[in-house]
């Protein structure tokens, strides 16, 4: 059976067909943006096992739920609307996936919204113990979300905070003043995606180099690499090895 790639020739033996889309120029290409995601796993015959290019992979709408939302994730929302008056405003969508209780919070709000989360004492998450970058480029035209994972010890619950802000505007609050913990991870994400963290005591880049071009984590950040040097012997990076569709 020949492959998606292979075509038979004239002697009935397939051969191998250059993909649609291949180039064997440098430097890379940048990865397609589509509402399907396309080209995040899978092989197309290029010989890429870095899974760059090949699934097609549907994105499933996130809607908001409807209550009740089940287990203590009511009470959490209750309580938030009660001690927080501009609840309202402040929360765009309340959505529960994958047994996670995840509020969408405008960004200019979201450092009022963790002080409330964390001294009232119906909530108490006292412990934000993530922030971290995602980019939803061609999903979301305010393609840049930031995710804080907040827990609370005495209640022993757990609720996700998300943010988006658009690439033209990457900009809000810093919540180190109520999570201290959030220092330095608000710190890689921007470094990693660009996230400007208004009022962060010390916003600098923490795992590139200061004089760094882009912010790497982005996904429309072109793929590639630097030389390196080892035994001797001069390693090309990926963009220069092989193809990508």
């Amino acid at each position: 059976m020949t492959s998606p790639t292979d075509k038979p020739n004239d002697g009935g033996v397939p051969v191998p067909v250059t993909p649609v889309g291949a180039s064997s120029t440098a430097p890379a290409e940048y990865p397609p943006a589509s509402p399907a995601g396309r080209g995040m796993f899978g092989n197309q015959g290029t010989g890429d096992v870095s899974g760059y290019g090949g699934l097609v992979r549907q994105r499933q709408p996130i809607e908001e739920a409807s209550r009740p939302y089940g287990g203590y994730f009511d009470e959490v929302r209750d309580a938030l609307e009660e001690a927080y008056p501009a609840f309202n405003d402040a929360i765009e969508k309340v959505v529960v996936d994958r047994g996670e209780l995840t509020l969408h919070v405008r960004p200019e709000r979201i450092a009022e919204v963790c002080q409330v989360m964390r001294d009232d004492l119906a909530l108490r998450f006292e412990l934000c113990s993530s922030v971290s970058g995602a980019d939803y480029l061609g999903a979301d035209e305010r393609r840049l979300h930031v995710v804080y994972l907040l827990t609370s010890m005495t209640y022993r619950r757990r609720v996700r905070l998300e943010a988006a802000v658009s690439v033209e505007a990457p900009h809000l609050p810093s919540v180190t003043a109520v999570y201290p913990t959030a220092d330095w991870q608000e710190r890689e994400a921007y470094d990693m995606f660009g996230i400007v963290f208004d009022g962060h005591p010390n916003l600098t880049r923490i795992l590139m180099p200061d004089d760094w071009e882009g912010h790497p984590q982005r996904k429309d950040y072109p793929l590639g690499g630097v030389p390196v040097e080892y035994k001797g012997a001069e390693i090309q990076p990926p963009n220069e090895r092989r193809s990508y569709q």
